[in-house]
């Protein structure tokens, strides 16, 4: 299982690319740290610096189809600085349109609907972003975790850092259905 982390050079939040990226490499997955540039990306601990990581592979050098699924950290600065990058915002659409699942927490639904993946489906995030959903055709609920079968992709979905323990064991049941 090859699980690709979207991440823009500064803003993810650290413990929303962490915890899902221990809980890949612990289910025997590979985990790889995408960005939209090469190099080392700078985590936050909300409002302050933590961590920086290396990049894997870079988005516009990858391809969704070398992945069995997508995990979206969110952070406010980081989804909001993806979803301006072309290329970042097709590399997330790409999972969808091929029917691979995609799993996002707390702001990074904004990536969700940039990409115009969210009409029919119902999915949570942090509770800011509800209006966006829906104005997206999204129905927005209030709940720890949500997982969307609606197809073509399903989309595993939750609102925040407090929600990781009932997250990444649900998006590490849709990707253990997919193979490549």
């Amino acid at each position: 299982m090859r699980i690709a982390f979207l991440a823009a050079p500064q803003g993810v939040e650290q413990i929303e690319l962490t915890e899902p990226w221990k809980a890949v490499s612990e289910a025997g997955g590979s985990p790889v740290l995408v960005s939209t540039e090469p190099g080392r990306i700078q985590a936050f601990d909300h409002l302050d610096r933590a961590d920086t990581f290396a990049v894997d592979e870079v988005v516009g050098d990858t391809s969704a189809g070398a992945f069995d699924g997508l995990v979206l950290p969110g952070g406010l600065a980081n989804p909001d600085a993806l979803r301006m990058d072309r290329r970042a915002v097709a590399f997330v659409r790409a999972f969808c349109d091929l029917g691979l699942p995609v799993a996002s927490i707390c702001h990074a639904a904004w990536m969700l609907v940039e990409a115009d993946v969210v009409s029919g489906r119902v999915l949570t995030s942090w509770p800011s972003l509800k209006t966006d959903i829906r104005n997206a055709g999204g129905t927005w609920v209030d709940e720890q975790v949500r997982v969307c079968d609606h197809a073509p992709s399903t989309l595993v979905t939750s609102r925040r850092p407090a929600d990781l323990p009932a997250f990444c064991p649900a998006f590490l049941e849709a990707f253990s259905h997919q193979s490549v």
